[in-house]
């Protein structure tokens, strides 16, 4: 499809295109419940180089490596650009990335089945197929200049981009030997480097190759797509979820200056204009009759006290509800008698609340359709839209572009805001682009939220105060119903965190059950997903059975942890406590808080130093430990620790999304708090040491949900007392 909009990239590192080269073919999971050939259907006919699909070789030597995994602030494309320098050994300032096309024959994530990036799973789901895309291409290389210079391979070194051959003194740099590379076979199982000669992985060179673009301006987000027929829409939507347009009047909207037409769509009523400040204009002009028969109008107050009641009796099941066990072991009812420590505990909706707003910029030209965005998963927006162009899901071309943010946001079932953009360059068609724009007020409003969630948990203890009997209770809508794909059983993404936990582990007698009741407010996974609610719950009430036993938080945790064999845990604790100095007093008018958890493959365990001021928390000084195998880019875990920390405390402490009558009262960062710049922690990183070539586990996710259970275990400390309401601003008030 012709694209006649600006289609400069940003400039992420030496990206030349005159040679393509690349290395490995790529497998990918089939994505569950398609067939082969549907699965056939998603990948386009992209070109593939020598070297396949994730490296690319320019003329003057430049490496490119494609990932097939977004950027949206939290750096991987460094991790996976190092991998593939690692084992090519190139010259690391020689090195550059892009975001890889729409196509799951070739750029599946294999954790997740299909290409969408979630799950902190980039790096892990990329090490192995990496490191053999960058081995195969350095084995081509070392080829070449063997046959070149008629010498044994074997005799060849690799080192910074320049292939040497030691005994005859004879040097080429990647540019010198490309013609030959290029034209030998890759080979299938090359041999891998040993992690214990890696020059690049693990050190604090690997850092982002996207900050001077940021900084100039120059990189490229879905805002910055221009054209001169380029149109812009915004879209009205209806007050309350399920709602459907009945009627509307577009009088006054087209005598809006700059107005080009009113569609009405499936999801509301679109205003096309020339610009951006026309066609919000033109949507607020206009008079909007909505039909709620179907919509959502309850208070988020009642859907809590229902969810209450579901837990202690006072609220029966409606039809189709359904209690469904997610661990259970020995008889944890008849263990019920003795003195027992219950508690229930509250979690809003929340926001994902992006820097970047929704927004996608489409093309529609018959059944073709072209989409430049920020599209966090290819598979799903290929599907979705190709059932709105009535074509095959992979005739849809996306050019994905870098993204402000996302925390799970961008990429839902049903993508929502891509196929409201595809709707109206449908109406608008001939193949002119459109670029659908939402203010942080529609953001704010349109939904997708963290589930609102209740918990309650009932323990009884032994005669030395650990767990011997643990009834749990979880009710929260499920993120997973209607799944495209998978489906069936207990939503794992509402219990996980709970399910497996340690302390489950270690209470011989267990009954936990998860109940999902439906809703009218559309869910959806945010950062750390199951985690942000039950590390939490767990954490908060191990610290109260410390308390109630008389021990120490963290001696109490590692008894606990050995007696279910939790070794990470241990170890992450231990180190956090070292550094944190957790056996001495904390500094004055100060207090602290543990947590550990373990998600997306990594343990982490954080102490938060504490004070109250001006009646509310004050969070100065955290300390870290993770276990995430290995460290590719030490720096980057950092400041992934750095972002999740804050972003979790954010949560913590302000976050809340509630509904009076199904209206969403919170439309911007006024209504709904986030953590400032001044009320940001300190945040110190340890990572814990690992065996040479240990695989690497989720990062992007995992400091999130540790740092809320911190922090209101060193409030207990300080006052007694739990804190079972979130946020905590509103515990406290």
């Amino acid at each position: 499809m012709n694209a006649p909009f600006d289609r400069r990239r940003a400039q992420t590192g030496p990206s030349r295109r005159d040679v393509i080269v690349t290395a490995t073919a790529a497998g990918g999971a089939l994505l569950v419940g398609c067939s082969p050939t549907s699965l056939m259907a998603l990948g386009a006919e992209d070109e593939v180089g020598a070297f396949g699909p994730f490296v690319k070789i320019a003329p003057d030597g430049a490496v490119t490596v494609v990932c097939k995994h977004i950027e949206f602030g939290q750096g991987n494309h460094a991790g996976l650009a190092a991998i593939v320098a690692e084992e090519l050994d190139a010259d690391w300032t020689q090195v550059g990335w892009e975001h890889a096309p729409a196509n799951a024959k070739l750029y599946a994530n294999g954790a997740l089945g299909a290409q969408l990036t979630g799950g902190s799973s980039a790096i892990n789901n990329s090490w192995d197929q990496l490191r053999k895309a960058g081995a195969a291409a350095r084995a081509m290389f070392v080829q070449a200049a063997a046959a070149r210079w008629e010498v044994p391979a074997g005799e060849i070194t690799v080192e910074n981009g320049v292939v040497s051959h030691a005994a005859s003194g004879r040097t080429a740099d990647f540019r010198e030997l490309l013609p030959d590379a290029a034209k030998i076979t890759p080979p299938a199982e090359p041999t891998l480097k040993d992690p214990a000669r890696f020059t690049l992985i693990g050190t604090d060179r690997v850092r982002r190759k996207d900050s001077r673009a940021k900084s100039t301006g120059q990189a490229r987000f879905t805002m910055d797509v221009q054209a001169d027929d380029l149109l812009v829409a915004m879209v009205a939507h209806p007050p309350r979820f399920g709602a459907k347009v009945a009627s509307f009047d577009a009088t006054a909207a087209k005598a809006v200056p700059g107005v080009v037409e009113v569609y009405e769509i499936p999801t509301g009523v679109a205003v096309v204009a020339d610009n951006t400040w026309a066609a919000r204009q033109g949507r607020d002009a206009l008079t909007v009759t909505w039909n709620e028969e179907a919509a959502e109008t309850r208070s988020s107050a009642d859907i809590l006290t229902r969810f209450r009641g579901l837990t202690d009796g006072s609220a029966a099941l409606a039809e189709g509800e359904e209690w469904q066990a997610f661990e259970s072991r020995g008889d944890a009812a008849a263990q019920m008698q003795g003195e027992a420590l219950e508690i229930g505990y509250d979690f809003p909706y929340l926001a994902h609340a992006t820097m970047e707003p929704m927004n996608c910029v489409a093309q529609v030209s018959g059944n073709q359709a072209r989409l430049t965005f920020a599209s966090q998963g290819p598979t799903l927006d290929q599907l979705n839209v190709a059932k709105v162009v009535l074509n095959l899901p992979g005739s849809v071309e996306i050019e994905t572009l870098p993204a402000g943010g996302s925390f799970g946001r961008r990429a839902n079932f049903q993508s929502d805001y891509v196929v409201e953009c595809v709707e109206i360059a449908k109406k608008v068609g001939k193949n002119r682009p459109v670029k659908l724009v939402w203010t942080r007020e529609d953001d704010m409003a349109a939904g997708y939220f963290r589930p609102l969630v209740h918990h309650r948990v009932k323990v009884v203890t032994d005669a030395e105060g650990y767990p011997s009997a643990w009834t749990h209770r979880i009710v929260t809508q499920s993120i997973m119903k209607g799944a495209p794909f998978g489906g069936g059983g207990v939503d794992e993404t509402a219990v996980e965190g709970a399910k497996g936990s340690p302390y489950l582990k270690a209470t011989p007698h267990v009954d936990a059950q998860l109940l999902t009741p439906d809703i009218g407010v559309p869910v959806l996974w945010w950062r750390s997903v199951g985690a942000t609610h039950t590390a939490y719950v767990m954490e908060h009430t191990t610290d109260q059975l410390a308390r109630k036993a008389g021990q120490d938080p963290v001696d109490y945790r590692r008894a606990l942890y050995r007696k279910a064999d939790a070794q990470r845990h241990l170890a992450v604790l231990d180190l956090a406590v070292e550094k944190s100095g957790w056996a001495e007093p904390a500094p004055e008018g100060w207090t602290r808080g543990v947590a550990v958890h373990e998600c997306f493959g990594s343990v982490v365990a954080q102490v938060a130093e504490v004070r109250m001021e001006n009646g509310e928390p004050r969070v100065g000084r955290v300390v870290t430990a993770i276990d995430c195998g290995t460290a590719i880019s030490p720096n980057q875990i950092a400041a992934q620790m750095e972002g999740g920390t804050c972003y979790g405390l954010s949560a913590a402490l302000y976050g809340e999304v509630t509904l009076t009558e199904g209206r969403v009262d919170q439309t911007n960062f006024d209504t709904y708090r986030v953590l400032r710049h001044n009320e940001a922690p300190s945040v110190e990183t340890y990572i814990v040491a690992q065996p040479a070539g240990a695989h690497p586990t989720g990062v992007g996710e995992p400091g999130t949900p540790v740092i809320g259970p911190a922090v209101a275990n060193a409030l207990l400390a300080l006052n007694g007392e739990a804190i079972t309401v979130q946020p905590f601003v509103k515990a406290q008030a």
